[in-house]
């Protein structure tokens, strides 16, 4: 179980969200190979693109910023449902690159963010050759357990 949640309403769905990582599989840099929702609600996040409210993409040609903006919107659409990104218990990340250095990039600033904590849990990255939008670099994919 996860340690250090929360006090109040939180703490209680928190509680009944296990990570773990058996010891006959590798190392990660920060996820876990499963996660177990004991009981509960979930919500499916659609993939947060970096678009403004307007549906205007941000920040052409800079994977920061436009990670920058997922994490706003992430972070917007989890509020929305009366979720923290502890909450999260799965996700997977798509970044327009087949370079392992740009992966590695957006991996880094994403669980630096505060996102973070969303991306301790089944977490899978992928380069991929393109995304739904022109100009589009990132997308992230995020499953929840509500709160109770």
């Amino acid at each position: 179980m996860r340690a250090g949640a929360p006090p109040g309403r939180l703490a209680d769905m928190t509680d009944k969200i296990a990570r773990l990582n058996p010891e006959q599989l590798h190392e990660t840099p920060g996820y876990h190979h499963i996660t177990v929702v004991e009981a509960g609600r979930t919500a499916h996040l659609a993939g947060q693109c970096p678009l403004d409210r307007n549906g205007d993409l941000v920040g052409a040609g800079s994977l920061k910023t436009q990670i920058d903006q997922v994490v706003a919107n992430a972070l917007t659409a989890l509020a929305a449902v009366s979720a923290r990104p502890h909450h999260v218990v799965r996700s997977v990340i798509y970044v327009r690159s087949d370079d392992r250095d740009d992966l590695g990039a957006a991996w880094s600033r994403l669980t630096e963010s505060a996102l973070g904590p969303a991306f301790t849990t089944a977490s899978t990255l992928l380069g991929v050759a393109q995304l739904g939008f022109t100009g589009q670099l990132v997308e992230v994919d995020l499953t929840v357990a509500l709160p109770d």
